[in-house]
């Protein structure tokens, strides 16, 4: 579990914890860390961006240093079938897809009717066109934002393809599996404090937070290699209160699969939820000016789900004066595919 006290472990008790899991490498590593001077300017910070949204495969982002190991305990499994869950527009299903087509596996995706009132547009473009390029076996779960639900009808739908002699393998979306996928984002800790060496640090990290698998790994890995910088969570999914109970969870859930406790204290776990409105999945306009703002002043995509509610976020903080004359580092997760299903919001 995670302590509330330890020491910096090295590297190297880091590597040998994670060693114990299998990994599907195929993320193009490192990523870059860019400045965006002109936005930075105009918020008063010096601003720069960790692009994981440039991890390769299917588009990149966040997801595909996640599904490495996923994808490392389906091969374990000797799968021939992966089988996963997520919101007509996951970013997670489509990438998942794509590294299946790369290792010669079938892919169904179940697709959560998550987001009401959605138009054709939504269902038929952005990721969605991406799964069907990839040839991916479409699935329907109309209950809403359901974890557990969704993932007892994605064994249902395991329970028939083993019946039909298929060795079928089960990404699971709920709090209540071990958060394997973490495990690529303290991998990512490692590597930006490697990239980072001698430069001054930031003072402060800001990430959309949503299963919070990216959240945790970060977090968890840059306490346990002794780093102290803030990692602040956009809140995209659920509100703060929430949002700080399933991460804490599941940085309990995270330590015990690492087996090294980590210094990590409440005010560790830093939240906003200022630009969550209306709710997962659906665009303010607060939200849908940022994306314009910093595709107009850095050439770079945010997405509608993530980032651009991220980006919203800092703004907002940035513009209550709350990072006045800091150096910020935003985690670019990717999922800009997305932005084709939301065409009519802009």
């Amino acid at each position: 579990m995670v302590k509330r006290a330890g020491d910096k472990f090295t590297n190297e008790k880091l590597q040998a914890a994670l060693a114990r899991y299998p990994r599907m490498a195929m993320a193009h590593l490192p990523t870059k860390i860019e400045w965006m001077g002109n936005l930075g300017a105009e918020l008063g910070i010096d601003l720069w961006v960790k692009r994981d949204d440039c991890t390769g495969i299917g588009f990149g982002g966040n997801k595909v240093r996640q599904l490495e190991y996923y994808f490392g305990a389906a091969q374990v499994a000797a799968a021939d079938t992966v089988l996963i869950t997520g919101a007509i527009q996951s970013n997670f299903t489509r990438t998942a897809a794509a590294m299946a087509r790369r290792l010669g596996l079938d892919i169904h995706i179940q697709m959560e009717e998550r987001v009401p009132g959605v138009s054709q547009l939504y269902r038929d473009n952005g990721n969605v066109l991406l799964d069907k390029l990839l040839g991916a076996t479409l699935h329907n779960y109309p209950h809403g934002e359901n974890e557990v639900g969704a993932d007892a009808a994605v064994g249902e739908i395991a329970e028939g393809l083993r019946a039909e002699g298929r060795r079928p393998f089960i990404i699971p979306l709920g709090a209540d599996h071990p958060p394997l996928g973490a495990l690529g984002y303290i991998v990512a800790a490692r590597e930006l404090l490697t990239q980072l060496n001698d430069a001054d640090p930031f003072d402060e990290i800001i990430i959309a937070s949503g299963s919070a698998l990216t959240h945790i790994g970060l977090l968890y890995g840059l306490r346990a290699l002794g780093s102290r910088v803030p990692v602040l969570g956009v809140c995209v999914r659920r509100d703060a209160a929430s949002q700080r109970r399933r991460i804490r969870q599941r940085l309990e859930d995270l330590g015990e699969m690492m087996n090294l406790p980590v210094l990590i204290d409440a005010q560790d776990i830093r939240l906003y939820d200022g630009t969550l409105a209306p709710g997962y999945g659906r665009v303010s306009e607060v939200v849908s000016n940022t994306i314009l703002w910093t595709a107009h002043s850095e050439g770079l995509f945010l997405d509608p789900v993530y980032t651009g509610k991220a980006m919203a976020g800092l703004i907002e903080l940035a513009e209550m004066g709350e990072l006045a004359g800091h150096r910020i580092l935003f985690w670019h997760t990717g999922g800009q595919p997305a932005l084709f299903g939301y065409g009519d919001v802009f």
